[in-house]
């Protein structure tokens, strides 16, 4: 990736340090973010031998799974724009042996063949854009006539307590970051359906519908677990580095957090509920 195209800082982001604690949590976050993949892989309804681009697949189990299910006469492309995470792809796919692909590239500029998928798919993936109308655009040009758009996003932060929860425990302790653009690139920007469903018919799509999906999140193990799992990946470690939290500080929100999470913990495990915005369309 060179460093002059509009999402180089985000490729730098996601392959330095937090890329590397995706990629070193990667199988709590997997089993974390099954129920959203689910919702999403409903959505895609990817058929037997249909080809999928998956947007900012990250390390991969999304890839994987809508290639196992488009099968030998299909086919599934993971791009991201991280090393890191398509490192830990390449070598999840190596396990799976799906025949999943991964390409490293900015989906915003990469040079796509023009009508080459059925389907592109992203959990989580798209929120991320310096442009999003233009990401969306050089999207729509890979896909096939009638060819479909399905991706899962978050929706406001509070409605979402892996995000919410850390968050509030960290300013607690250490007062509120300065406030940001909701809109800016980051997990909370495609939050307002209204807003994503212009900037998707402004890149031409047609049929564009958002929903509403509710799920739980499932972090393996104990509510002390997950807090430790959400203090690495989310808004309260961006808190903490800010304010040079020591360990001893971030361990007592960590406790904090747990104690609060002790409510989602059940006889299937710790479900924490989350909400989703789910957004479709195609090109005509």
């Amino acid at each position: 990736m060179t460093q002059d195209t509009p999402n180089a800082a985000q490729g730098e982001f996601w392959t330095s340090g937090p890329g590397l604690k995706w990629v070193a949590r990667q199988e709590a976050l997997d089993t974390l973010f099954t129920p959203p993949l689910r919702a999403l892989q409903e959505a895609a309804a990817v058929q037997p031998g249909e080809h999928v681009l998956d947007i900012g697949c990250g390390a991969g189990r999304s890839t994987i799974d809508f290639a196992q299910t488009a099968g030998p006469e299909g086919s599934a492309t993971g791009a991201d724009i991280s090393t890191s995470l398509l490192d830990a792809a390449e070598r999840l796919e190596a396990q799976a042996q799906s025949g999943a692909r991964f390409l490293l590239a900015d989906v915003q500029l990469h040079p796509f063949a023009p009508a080459t998928f059925d389907i592109a798919a992203s959990r989580f993936g798209v929120m991320f854009f310096a442009d999003p109308v233009a990401a969306f655009r050089n999207i729509a040009r890979s896909l096939r006539p009638g060819g479909r758009i399905a991706f899962l996003c978050w929706r406001a932060l509070d409605e979402n307590p892996w995000f919410s929860g850390p968050r509030h425990h960290a300013v607690t302790r250490f007062g509120a970051p300065a406030p940001t653009d909701p809109h800016e690139p980051g997990p909370m920007a495609f939050a307002d359906q209204e807003r994503v469903c212009g900037l998707l018919a402004q890149a031409g799509l047609q049929d564009v519908s958002a929903d509403t999906v509710r799920v739980a999140l499932t972090p393996p193990g104990s509510p002390e677990d997950a807090a430790s799992l959400a203090m690495e990946i989310g808004p309260a470690g961006r808190i903490c580095l800010e304010a040079g939290a020591s360990e001893a500080e971030k361990g007592a929100i960590a406790a904090d957090l747990a104690q609060d999470w002790h409510r989602y913990a059940g006889a299937e495990g710790v479900e924490i509920p989350a909400s989703f915005n789910l957004f479709t369309a195609r090109k005509g």
